[in-house]
Formats: C-alpha cells, structure tokens, sequence
C-alpha cells in the first residue's frame, strides 16, 4: 500500500487542531454527524464537539455479535462500523415523494421543500464511502436520477477517518474499498498513537478549511508511520473473499447444494440488507385523506429478503427463503456488474455482524466454489 497521499498534499494536525477543525466547520453553518455512542453501539449521529466521538471506545465484532468494549488508550476512531452507514442520510428510511390538494380546478401538487441543512460528514470510513460512490452510480448517474437522494447528497462535506485496524467482520481490503480512504473525501485522517493526526487534503474545500487550524508539512517519518498502520490493518481483516470471477461464479451455481444449507439457517429476517451501506430497493405507498381532498406518496426502504416485494398477480415470485438469499447474493456480488459495472458489496461486514444466526458471505462464496457440495 502507499503513504496515505503525496507530500504536498498531507500535512500533520494535533488533536488540539482536530478539534478546532470541527468547531470551524460548525461555525460555517455545517451540521456535523459522526460516530458516536449510543444504545450500546457506536452510530452515526449529531456531533457538538469532538468530545462526542467514541474516545477509548472499540467494537468487537464478530458474525451474529457486536459489543462495545473499553479500550487501553484514548483513540477517537478506534472502532470498526456500527449498524448505521451513510445510505440513512441520502437514501433516507421513508420519505414523502409527492403531496396533492384537490381544488376547483383540480389536483395541485403540494411541493416538498429540500433538506435545509448542510451536512458534514465526521470521521467517515473508507467503506462507507465506497457504498456512496456505488449509490450515486445507481442513484445519480445512471438512467433514472433520483432527485431526493440528488439534493440530500447535494455540498456534503466529507472528512474521512483511515482504518488503522481492522474488526473481526471486515473484509475491505479484498474489495479494494479500505483500510484507506482513495476518493470522495475533502480531508482524510489517519490517527497515530500520539495525539497526531496524519492528515490527507482531497479537495479546495478541504484545503481552504485546514488553513484555519495550526498544521505543519507531513514528516516522511510521520507518512511511514501512517503507511505502516494501514498495511497492518489491511493484513489483519477478520475475512477475506476472492472477488474474481464472482459474477461467471453465482450465474453457474445456482442449483449449488450450499442454496439450501443456507436456506436452513437464514431466517428471512432482512437485518443484511437494512444494515448493508449500498442497498437501494425500496417499496412505494400511495394513501389518500378519508374525505379524499389529499393524497401523498411514500417510498420506504424495502427488502428482496420480504415475501411480498417480489409479488405480482398470482404469487411472489421468490417465494421460498433459497431463492429469496440467492437473488440477494447473486445481485449484491454478480448481476450488479453487469447493470452499474462494479460489485455491490465494499466489504464492510455488516451484514456477517448483524445477521442474527451469523451467515457469512465470505463462507458462503468458499463453498459455492467447491464443485459438488459445503
């Protein structure tokens, strides 16, 4: 792996500075999110200060378990990924698509007003902004752009935070998506063990706003500490899985033994997909006011794992739970080449940590590979 970004373009902040760093993007009229803890777990969420995030605090994470436990020093980024991702704050859980009045010339369309916020984006991984750039693929640039996703995604400043070590579940760096953050971020840190901050600019915003905050030139001694910390971390993933030639792979398995044995296990209860970072499926509801003089229209995020999101008149067309994980994991690391020209995973682990029986993709794409059975 090589250093975190070039010379001229890393400079080192204190911790002291680090904190002055939040304080000048709130004074910019940002509202900042970032991890933190909360109901015994470490979520995106508001931040006033850099005091919010999870110092000391690490999460262990293995397939089905996810505790929060003390840590020996007092690291600001030294955990893993929670339940949350940042698809929550684009492709938001329910939103209102349209509202419509009746009046005597008809039906007039009530108009949603954008998110009146700007958003920064605190300590964000490197996998979880992979899954945005995948979202804004399908979601931005491909033939049907949605337009709320657009405007949420809209001036987003993004500070990224490197993995300096890896969680039981991740498996970033065979998706090529961490433990170091490559695009998309204004700045990205990589913490060192002494209060140092090794930091990467990405972009004029980023570069504008390190020039309030007391910073110094990058030592070539301080880049191969942070180059040492991220090769660690890439070489200690708690999973690996060989991307290569997944999608020829699910496409000729799909009478493969291991569909059942997993079936067996899986409870159909979608907690991977909702806890995936690039999931995008969603479910539309149209209600109208019992006196009928308005109607609206919702989308809320929905599950191919759901009996009823492949129904159609006369039955679902995935009815069994087999087929239900196998369209999952068929698309995710298959099919999704072939329609937005990358995988759909980045290797976060989520859906190994949060599965409640703790099925394992990783495992699961092993097996497939063994020609006559697990």
């Amino acid at each position: 792996m090589e250093p975190a970004g070039q010379r001229n373009d890393t400079i080192a902040l204190s911790r002291n500075a680090l904190a002055g760093l939040v304080n000048a993007i709130k004074l910019d009229g940002f509202a900042v999110f970032g991890p933190t803890v909360r109901d015994g777990a470490i979520v995106y969420d508001h931040l006033d200060s850099l005091e919010d995030l999870p110092i000391g605090v690490t999460d262990k994470l293995a397939p089905g378990h996810y505790r929060l436990a003390p840590r020996e020093d007092h690291a600001l980024f030294g955990h893993h990924v929670g339940p949350h991702s940042l698809r929550r704050e684009f492709l938001i859980p329910v939103a209102t698509l349209f509202r419509a009045r009746r009046t005597p010339q008809g039906f007039a369309q009530i108009e949603e007003p954008p998110p009146a916020r700007k958003l920064a984006l605190f300590g964000v991984r490197p996998c979880d902004l992979a899954a945005v750039a995948i979202q804004d693929r399908v979601l931005l640039n491909d033939a049907y752009r949605d337009t709320d996703y657009a405007a949420r995604r809209h001036g987003v400043l993004v500070i990224a935070a490197n993995c300096t070590q890896a969680g039981g579940t991740c498996f970033c760096a065979s998706m090529n998506t961490g433990p170091e953050a490559r695009a998309g971020f204004d700045l990205a840190l990589t913490e060192l063990d002494d209060d140092t901050i090794v930091c990467t600019i990405g972009s004029d915003v980023g570069r504008a706003l390190v020039q309030r905050v007391e910073h110094v030139p990058a030592s070539d001694q301080l880049l191969e500490r942070a180059r040492l910390l991220l090769n660690d971390a890439a070489t200690h993933m708690g999973r690996t899985m060989d991307p290569h030639g997944l999608r020829d792979l699910l496409a000729t398995t799909l009478e493969h033994p291991r569909w059942d044995d997993i079936a067996s296990r899986c409870l159909g209860c979608a907690n991977c997909t909702l806890s995936c970072p690039t999931c995008f499926c969603t479910s539309m509801e149209d209600m109208t006011s019992l006196d009928g003089t308005e109607a609206s229209r919702l989308r809320r995020w929905d599950s191919c794992f759901t009996v009823a999101f492949s129904y159609v008149h006369g039955g679902a067309v995935r009815p069994s739970l087999k087929a239900r994980y196998r369209q999952w994991l068929t698309h995710k690391l298959g099919s999704w080449h072939d329609q937005f020209g990358s995988s759909g995973c980045v290797g976060c682990g989520r859906c190994i940590t949060w599965c409640p029986v703790g099925i394992d993709l990783t495992e699961e794409i092993t097996a497939l590979r063994q020609p006559g059975g697990s």
